[in-house]
């Protein structure tokens, strides 16, 4: 093979390793387009009240290590968790997908004033809680 190709190989190469990862990453560009209410917008995201793909009533609450160490350092209790599992808005635009599913991301207040998000995936009857997230204070944290 002469030299000549080799700048134009490695273009091309470069260019299906940037549609792959684009194809396969996580966040906004997800293929699945969520219709969204603008009647029950909360907060600086689009927030609507639905209870699709998860039950907020599970059988079983697991905590994830991480999100336990979140809890911790952030001065977020189970109590809390339950409130805003029990009144918290789904945000349709922080809805994830993957391999393992989907994760549902629940925002509120709970009545100790705290503007809360909880990351949750379902898991048959069960509740996993992947994360917690204090919306109004940034919590020096060191859970990997």
């Amino acid at each position: 093979m002469s030299k000549k190709y080799l700048p134009y190989i490695i273009l091309v190469f470069a260019g299906l390793l940037l549609f792959y990862v684009k194809s396969h990453q996580r966040g906004d560009n997800t293929r699945e387009r969520i219709e969204v209410k603008t009647d029950a917008v909360t907060t600086k995201d689009a927030v609507v009240e639905t209870d699709e793909g998860f039950n907020r009533h599970p059988a079983t609450i697991i905590y994830t290590k991480h999100a336990k160490c979140r809890m911790d350092c952030r001065h977020i209790s189970e109590a809390e968790i339950k409130e805003i599992l029990e009144t918290g808005k789904v945000n349709t635009r922080k809805i994830e997908e993957d391999d393992r599913g989907k994760t549902y991301p629940l925002e509120g207040k709970t009545s100790t004033d705290k503007l809360l998000r909880i990351v949750v995936a379902p898991k048959k009857t069960d509740l996993v809680i992947v994360t917690v997230i204090d919306l109004d204070k940034d919590w020096p944290c060191d859970c990997h």
